[in-house]
């Protein structure tokens, strides 16, 4: 049965959506079925994965409000064992229309079940907000990996997000689950080791020893519709996201043992 991960963080701009299209497609590439759900209005991760947003008909939008099942959203997208359910910008207006629905908290969870058995892993990556819409995807989910910006203002933001998943665990979703803490954008300088040591001494051994390191092509990629690996496997962003893809299965073989 395959794993649900919610990518979260409230803040924008710290590595989430980038996270999303690189970890999944990396693990493609070490033979996993994986399976992108994009939850955020802005459609990047679909677009950062080949998906044309222009083109696409039927969203996580569609499968929310029940005008179709989540296998009929399903698009392949460029990295082969990689499949999408793309987002679309009425996605925005989800939020009211969750809030009229019978166990509205459960609609995500309840869509993604059929698809658990297909899958290996599930990304979800979530809008930067904590609204209603985030509470449904970590109700759905087993567990929350948070991209952290190698910068003051990412930590203190970590708070807010720390209290959501507490709310959801205690009323929603008790097997909900921290899967681990990735540092992104890092350089190296004083500031950014100051973070990355707090994180670590903070959070233990739920921060993952892989570091994303601020890297250009790693920026460039999405504009081309490509993970990194499959725009430029030797720039330090592909080996750093392969390097997180090798840590992350490890840490899940030792979980299920």
């Amino acid at each position: 049965m395959g794993k649900i991960i919610a990518l979260a963080n409230q803040i924008g701009g710290v590595g989430k959506t980038t996270t999303t299209i690189n970890l999944s497609a990396s693990l493609a590439t070490f033979e996993k079925r994986v399976l992108v759900v994009d939850a955020d209005p802005q459609a990047n991760a679909s677009s950062g994965l080949g998906i044309d947003i222009q083109q696409v008909e039927l969203s996580v939008y569609e499968c929310l409000i029940g005008s179709c099942k989540a296998k009929d959203a399903i698009q392949k997208s460029c990295v082969e064992g990689l499949d999408v359910i793309p987002s679309h910008i009425d996605l925005v207006g989800a939020e009211l229309e969750l809030m009229n629905m019978e166990n509205r908290e459960l609609v995500l969870k309840q869509i993604l079940a059929p698809l658990k058995d297909d899958y290996d892993y599930i990304f979800i990556d979530c809008s930067p907000s904590l609204g209603f819409t985030t509470v449904n995807i970590l109700t759905a989910a087993d567990c929350v990996l948070v991209p952290v910006q190698c910068e003051y203002l990412a930590l203190e933001g970590l708070s807010k997000l720390l209290n959501t998943i507490k709310m959801v665990k205690s009323r929603l979703n008790p097997d909900l689950a921290i899967e681990g803490f990735v540092l992104t954008m890092y350089m190296r300088n004083r500031l950014n080791n100051q973070v990355v040591n707090e994180v670590r001494e903070h959070f233990g051994d739920l921060a993952y020893q892989t570091i994303i390191q601020r890297n250009i092509r790693l920026g460039e990629a999405p504009s081309h519709g490509k993970p990194i690996m499959l725009y430029d496997a030797s720039a330090s962003g592909a080996v750093n996201y392969l390097n997180l893809a090798r840590e992350f299965l490890k840490r899940n073989k030792t979980k299920k043992e």
